[in-house]
Order: structure tokens, then C-alpha cells, then sequence
């Protein structure tokens, strides 16, 4: 299958659903929904909705009543972006190929602007009138999936260790702590809650949550990597950031070589966790190929 198309298709359908989501800018207060929307709409690959979508289809399932779940997972992301921009964390001025949320709201309004997307994702995942289509024990089993992911026992906690790490020698399974929360767990609970909307067997459910697993791993790998080979154009943000700020990364511990392995090896074992799955399983193939062999 053309993966690039798919995603492209997918990303279309991700954004409308976006549009559907975030109030206009001009509603009031403005400035606090043009900085959401700044952030928001800036130029991104869409990959943890389209991971949501792509495990419900590969399950057989109608995806048109994911789709605010999915954006959800979306304005979730955007919102830790913004933040991890911010001068007390990784202080960025590039985000997407432009100035990051800050640099053109102030940080006070960036802070509101990730505030604003994290809880209209809850006001979304919790309207009964938008997700009617998703039987109410079923929705509460996706909530608690994206609020872990997202939280302490997640994300929150995988960038507390890392912002506590930097400059330190630390270990690798503090390194790898790291990864599969500050970035893994959104990706692994995208996985799931799509398995979850289409009623996944406990089996097939374990499948797809080994898939996320890998699939999260591999795409920090990839970041480490591209932070060192990668240019300002590609990867739209400024490059070597992880070294300045002598934070421990996959390369710095096994060498970019030995990196690029794992991270193929990584998304083999995705790939290999969906063997019992038929062709409808195709495109989260394609996206594990996609995760370590793309340059932004």
C-alpha cells in the first residue's frame, strides 16, 4: 500500500475533524483561542489519531464516530508541545518550521493556550452528545486510557525524569523510563483506544497494545537520531538541542549505527505483534516502516 497516501487521506479527515473541535480564533477571548489554533494547525503529521484509526480498521470497525476521540489525541499532543516548549523546560524557538507558541503569545498565554487543549480534549471525550455512537461503560474505559497516558503515570511523568535528568549521567533504564512515558504512552493509549472503540477481543487487545509498545519506542529512537543527523528544514526546530542541554539519548549511549538498528529491530517486533491480524492490519504496518525511516 502507498503509506504516504494513506496518510495524507487521513490527515485530511484528522484536521476537519480538528476544525469541528476548536472554536473559531475570533471567539471570545481571542487571544487564548488563536494561540490553541496557532499551535494546533501548524503543519502535524497527525500520527497519534491516525494510529487510533488505523488499529480500529484494522479490527473491521466504521471509524466516523473515533473521529473526535481521535482529534482529542491530537489536541492532547499539541498541548504537551507547547509546554515542552516553554523556556523552563526545553526552551524552543522553533516548532514545525516557525516560532514556537511563545514566541508569539508570551508564556503566559502559551500556558493558557496547553491548559485550554488539554481540557477541551476532556470536554470532548466527555459530551455524550458528540460521541453517542460509544456505549458509556466503553467511553469511560477510553477516558481513563488517554488521562493515564497523559498524566503523571505517563506523559507528565516521563517529562518530570527527563527535565530532573538533564546534565546527569544517568542510567539506561532511566533513559528508556523516559521514552516509553514522555512519548510512549500517548502513542501506546492511541493504539489502544482505537482497539478499544472496536471492541477488541482481550487477545487481539494485547496484540495491538505490544504494537503500540514498540511502535512509541521506535519513534523516540528516531528523534534522538534525527536530533543529531537531522536539519533545521526537515525537522522544522533547531537540531543538537538534546546535547546542549546534555540530556542522555539512545546515540549517546549506543552510537547512531547501533541506533538505527534498534529502531528497526523495534519496529520489527510491532510488526511482528500483528501477525495474526489479516491485510486490514496493513497501513499500521506501513506506519511502523514509516516511524524509522522518516526525516521529520
Amino acid at each position: 500500500m502507498d503509506i504516504k497516501a494513506y496518510l495524507l487521506k487521513k490527515r485530511t479527515v484528522v484536521d476537519k475533524a480538528l476544525e469541528l473541535l476548536v472554536p473559531p480564533a475570533k471567539t471570545y477571548p481571542p487571544k487564548v483561542f488563536g494561540a490553541m489554533r496557532y499551535s494546533l494547525f501548524a503543519g502535524g503529521k497527525r500520527v497519534r489519531p491516525i494510529l487510533a484509526i488505523a488499529a480500529a480498521e484494522a479490527l473491521g470497525a466504521n471509524t466516523t464516530g473515533l473521529l473526535p476521540v481521535a482529534g482529542t489525541l491530537e489536541l492532547i499532543h499539541t498541548y504537551s508541545l507547547i509546554h515542552d516548549d516553554l523556556p523552563a523546560m526545553d526552551d524552543d524557538d522553533l516548532r514545525r518550521g516557525r516560532p514556537t507558541c511563545h514566541k508569539v503569545y508570551g508564556e503566559a498565554m502559551a500556558i493558557l493556550a496547553g491548559d485550554g487543549l488539554l481540557n477541551l480534549a476532556f470536554e470532548v471525550l466527555s459530551d455524550p452528545r458528540r460521541l453517542k455512537t460509544i456505549p458509556a461503560q466503553r467511553l469511560v474505559a477510553i477516558i481513563r486510557e488517554v488521562s493515564l497516558a497523559s498524566g503523571v503515570f505517563g506523559m507528565v511523568g516521563g517529562q518530570a525524569v527527563d527535565m530532573e535528568s538533564e546534565g546527569k549521567d544517568v542510567d539506561f533504564p532511566t533513559l528508556e523510563y523516559i521514552h516509553t512515558h514522555k512519548t510512549g504512552a500517548l502513542i501506546r493509549a492511541s493504539v489502544r483506544v482505537g482497539a478499544q472503540y472496536a471492541r477488541a477481543s482481550e487477545r487481539r487487545l494485547k496484540a495491538l497494545t505490544r504494537y503500540g509498545e514498540m511502535v512509541g519506542l521506535a519513534f523516540q529512537i528516531v528523534d534522538d537520531i534525527l536530533d543529531i543527523v537531522g536539519t533545521q528544514k526537515e525537522i522544522g526546530k533547531d537540531v543538537g538541542s538534546d546535547m546542549k542541554k546534555g540530556k542522555k539519548t539512545f546515540p549517546s549511549f549506543y552510537g547512531l549505527a547501533e541506533s538505527r538498528r534498534r529502531a528497526n529491530e523495534v519496529a520489527g517486533h510491532a510488526i511482528d505483534a500483528l501477525k495474526d491480524f489479516d491485510r486490514k492490519a496493513d497501513p499500521l504496518r506501513e506506519l511502523a516502516k514509516y516511524i524509522v525511516t522518516r526525516v521529520n
